[in-house]
């Protein structure tokens, strides 16, 4: 039976939380549409691609570092996803065509996505290169193969089954919604139960007293960045399968938006603090402000511009409660 102590909500979340709901009341005043069936589906269909990238992003927060490349991994995953989907593996000198499964194309996109993040993960703790680096050099480069697997041209046309993991529904619940909420228990979960979770933790509060109780702090760092990668790899499956496309510039910006959910949510940018479901309700606030500047018309321009004053008001709130602790 699960534990209740895994939905528990500490002080640093209590306070999203509350920001959260005093928008959504405000917003069903402001707007007639916004408390609609229609819209709040479709709120949760848009929080899902960001919350899948954001739980990898919580991860990697947790231990102190940082990862910029999710946006770039979700695109290349998301397009070799599609590319698998719509003309398999072509060998063109042995006159070779290998089709691929639904499920056999999931689990490439997902290999890659992994591969990725593990990349990073061995620059970070072989290499010694600081994350905010490693993270951007990946960024470009994942972006940059992108450009060339699809030649800069979008793929389209991937058929009913893979657009179902994007637009289907599973006992009234939009499979992107489901899918996400399969990675927030799973997680939570982890981070609760399993010992890894708990040196994630230890990592982040302070790294060298993890190093001298026998944990093996570089394993710890190259697995989260591998999960960031594998989670934006997912986020890719439901953006990919519900636009029936791979854009070459899917992802960007995306980064920024897991950012803000993490920090939002609680988590401290100095690592060792937070929580899945600060995240959770980061990401949500995230999707509500983007969803509720639409209803009323606010200028694209004005919305970046919000958005941002949102982040910043995140990490001061962070910085002050570190100087609380």
């Amino acid at each position: 039976m699960m534990n209740a102590q895994i939905f528990r909500i500490d002080r640093s979340t209590l306070r999203p939380l509350i920001a959260l709901v005093a928008m959504v009341l405000a917003l069903s005043l402001l707007s007639e549409s916004f408390f609609t069936s229609d819209n709040l589906f479709n709120v949760m269909r848009q929080v899902s691609v960001n919350l899948c990238i954001s739980v990898g992003m919580t991860l990697v927060i947790l231990t102190g570092g940082i990862d910029l490349s999710v946006g770039s991994i979700l695109a290349l995953s998301g397009a070799v996803a599609a590319g698998l989907v719509k003309s398999g593996l072509q060998f063109a000198g042995i006159n070779l065509h290998v089709g691929f499964t639904f499920f056999g194309v999931v689990a490439v996109a997902l290999l890659i996505g992994g591969l990725l993040g593990w990349f990073n993960g061995q620059m970070v703790t072989r290499f010694k290169v600081p994350p905010f680096i490693a993270t951007l050099g990946m960024l470009t480069i994942a972006r940059g193969m992108t450009m060339l697997y699809t030649n800069g041209h979008p793929i389209t046309g991937l058929g009913a089954q893979f657009e179902y993991l994007g637009t289907g529904w599973f006992c009234g619940i939009p499979m992107p919604v489901l899918v996400a909420t399969l990675v927030v228990v799973l997680f939570a979960l982890f981070m609760r139960k399993v010992p890894w979770g708990r040196y994630i933790y230890a990592i982040g509060g302070n790294e060298r007293a993890a190093r001298l109780s026998g944990i093996d702090v570089n394993r710890v760092k190259c697995f989260v960045y591998t999960v960031a990668g594998v989670l934006s790899a997912v986020a890719a499956l439901i953006v990919t399968a519900r636009l029936d496309s791979a854009q070459p510039n899917a992802g960007s910006g995306y980064e920024l938006d897991s950012i803000a959910a993490v920090v939002i949510g609680g988590t401290s940018l100095n690592g060792g603090k937070g929580s899945v479901w600060g995240t959770v309700i980061g990401a949500l606030i995230i999707g509500v402000l983007n969803n509720g500047l639409v209803l009323m018309n606010v200028s694209p321009f004005w919305q970046q511009v919000i958005k941002g004053l949102v982040i910043l008001l995140a990490v001061i709130m962070d910085r002050m409660n570190a100087k609380e602790a």
